[in-house]
């Protein structure tokens, strides 16, 4: 499908060879490890396999996984991690290696002790451990002192752990310092000891010395060993560039790693996990390159890099001037694990761009918001095969993001599609969420999308209002209604008096005065309008129903609004709900109650905004269901195992609604039923 160009091969500085010791890895870029979401009870099984090997075959160099594996009793699976801490896990490996290997990628993993980042109340519910009892802020835990005995267990297992990576025909491991207990040990701000373990540099250097040593004793020579290194903790902590380098130097001197994979930022917390250590839409492509470039040119190791390196230019930039030896390039390839083989065949402006939108990051990863298929490779495919079938005429009405992911699953599979859009411009409710300060980069899921149906020579018509007579006279052989929704705001009374969050995004309404925020979905909606009326001079003030601030929302996401509403001076009011609306005295009296206190509360304002999603525009869809063969009926067994719909016994056409047209929910959800319809078709 992808065939090698050689002389682009031959000039990219992303598709050169990388030799660290006796390996050779094809092309520098790479997956870095992460904990995927996908292993079965600690165990890497064909789920977890699938979603690597995608990458594998998508011609990457490296792909590493098992963020955090776990290499002892006492470091929980906390953000489901894999257990290398039981040879149990050796057949899986020697499974996964053989995959792997089979496609020309190397594949390594990360092993880990979490030490205070861990859960005392997860696992085996055992005491966490730590260089010092210092508390840390994400997970809460105050860890237990480690004694010389703890120090002493903890370096032999994970000997043992890189022993059972080898025994599973892996290439090398990475051990995980920043943030876990190496790194805790490395950092003043954690290790406050006072024994030949704590103080100076060098005595905080020795438990990571121990612990390589002990792994290089077990392992050999023949298999690359590296850390995930924290360079710089970031504003506020004491571990920076300078002291990073000097850290690295002595482990370089100890013989202690072939290479560095450095990252940036503390994890201490979230906002720092989010705005430094893993940052998305809103922050700046590559962030940290140049400070890990002063980092590779002082220590001279091979160092891998992976923050927001998202697109290929970047990338490029980043080996070419010598700042990497390896792209991480890991959520541009959740994105498209085809990164590689399009740039490598002439097709770069295929590639599906990785927007930032931190869906990966969210309680349900690895799903991409912008590729369904990411995390499915078990049911779903990345690559959509052309039908077996005779191609069928496929209307799609409705452009926002089921509609256009229905188009192009459709158009792929080598049917006649056409695509009809009531607006003026493709991308249905996309286009409103771009319009925020830090979500522009929301439009590269339209652009993406619009391009490669102008490529596989999809019919596009914008400003086309279909009715039932419209697309009856089209004669399809199959609707698919995406026609989205209208939002929805459900009150006890006075709804009438309110706005909705749609209208104020849009610019349909002018916000001045006081205004009451409402936000029933704990999306985007909500704070995309709060940020807009103050934009607008308004005074805000934001209501709840849910117990934190955007709590639909990822991590990442939560973290940049919480900030963005400090800056703004919104203090958001949780657990309360709108009850009614009315006018009094020329302005709007709203009535509150909150959910924990019970209180009644009236607020008197200029507008009231409500947010509580949309409710499906069905009239069409209602009117096709009797000329539809199905009655527009769709199998959901079928659906959910992406298998073909069941053929009617009566004439009409095949018809289905999708995305928001059905039910309130978010884009990756919308995309969802488009594929899982579409490429059975």
């Amino acid at each position: 499908m992808y065939t090698p160009n050689p002389a682009i091969v031959a000039k990219d500085p992303l598709l050169q060879p990388l030799t660290i010791k006796h390996l050779t890895i094809r092309n520098r870029i790479m997956s870095t490890s992460h904990a995927c979401g996908l292993e079965q009870n600690g165990m890497p099984d064909d789920a977890y396999q699938s979603y690597h090997e995608a990458k594998a075959r998508g011609g990457l160099g490296l792909t590493m996984f098992g963020g955090s594996s776990n290499v002892d009793i006492d470091s929980p699976n906390i953000f489901r991690q894999l257990n290398v801490g039981t040879d149990a896990i050796i057949p899986y490996l020697q499974r996964f290696s053989t995959r792997i290997h089979a496609q020309g990628a190397a594949l390594m993993c990360q092993i880990s002790h979490l030490g205070r980042r861990g859960d005392p109340y997860g696992g085996d519910r055992l005491p966490t451990i730590g260089p010092s009892p210092v508390r840390e802020t994400a997970h809460r835990a105050i860890p237990k002192e480690m004694d010389e005995h703890d120090i002493d267990r903890v370096v032999k297992a994970f000997a043992r752990a890189a022993l059972r990576c080898k025994e599973g025909g892996l290439d090398g491991i990475e051990t995980m310092a920043g943030g876990h207990l190496i790194g805790q040990f490395l950092s003043s701000d954690t290790n406050r000891r006072t024994d030949r373990f704590g103080g100076s540099l060098e005595n905080r250097c020795r438990f990571a010395i121990m612990v390589h040593e002990a792994i290089r004793k077990a392992v050999g020579d023949n298999f690359l060993l590296g850390m995930r290194f924290t360079i710089d903790e970031g504003p506020y902590s004491a571990l920076r560039l300078d002291e990073g380098i000097r850290i690295a130097l002595i482990l370089k001197e100890a013989g202690a790693v072939d290479f560095f994979n450095a990252i940036y930022g503390s994890m201490e917390n979230v906002p720092a996990l989010a705005e430094y250590n893993m940052p998305g839409m809103g922050t700046p492509l590559s962030p940290w390159v140049e400070p890990v470039g002063v980092f590779r040119h002082e220590v001279g190791l091979p160092i891998f890099h992976a923050a927001r390196i998202a697109d290929l230019a970047s990338a490029r930039y980043a080996v070419r001037e010598g700042k990497v030896d390896m792209a991480g390039m890991t959520r541009a390839q959740i994105a498209d694990p085809d990164i590689v083989v399009k740039m490598a065949s002439g097709r770069e402006d295929e590639i599906r761009p990785c927007v930032g939108a931190t869906h990966c990051q969210s309680q349900h990863r690895p799903s991409c918001l912008h590729n369904p298929v990411t995390g499915r490779e078990l049911t779903l495919k990345h690559r959509i095969p052309k039908t077996d079938g005779r191609p069928r005429k496929v209307v799609v009405v409705g452009g926002g993001p089921a509609g256009l992911e229905a188009a192009r699953v459709s158009a792929e599979r080598g049917h006649q599609v056409s695509l009809y859009e009531a607006a003026a411009a493709f991308g249905g409710q996309i286009l409103v969420g771009a319009t925020g300060s830090w979500r522009r980069d929301l439009k590269g899921i339209v652009e993406w999308r619009v391009a490669e149906l102008e490529r596989l020579g999809a019919s596009l018509h914008a400003n086309a209002y279909m009715d039932e007579a419209d697309i009856a006279a089209l004669e399809p052989d199959v609707v698919i209604m995406a026609t989205g929704g209208l939002p929805l705001v459900d009150i006890g009374a006075g709804a009438e008096l309110c706005t909705n969050t749609w209208d104020v995004l849009t610019g349909q309404t002018a916000l001045s005065g006081d205004v009451l925020i409402f936000d029933g979905t704990g999306r985007h909606p909500g704070p995309l309008a709060a940020e807009r009326a103050v934009e607008m001079g308004a005074r805000v003030s934001y209501i709840s129903i849910d117990a934190v601030l955007a709590e639909e929302l990822t991590y990442a996401e939560r973290a940049r609004w919480k900030k963005l509403f400090l800056k703004h001076g919104i203090q958001p009011v949780s657990e309360t709900r709108l009850l009614s609306v009315e006018r009094r005295d020329n302005r709007l009296l709203a009535t509150l109650a909150n959910d924990i206190s019970h209180e009644i509360t009236m607020l008197s304002v200029d507008h009231v905004v409500v947010e509580q999603g949309s409710i499906p525009m069905a009239e069409v869809f209602d009117a096709l269901r009797g000329r539809a063969s199905n009655a527009g009926v769709t199998d959901l067994e079928a659906m959910v195992a992406a298998g073909p719909q069941p053929q009617a016994s009566v004439a009409g056409f095949e018809l289905h609604r999708i995305g928001d047209a059905v039910a309130s929910r978010n884009i990756h959800s919308a995309m969802l039923d488009a594929l899982r319809i579409c490429s059975a078709l």
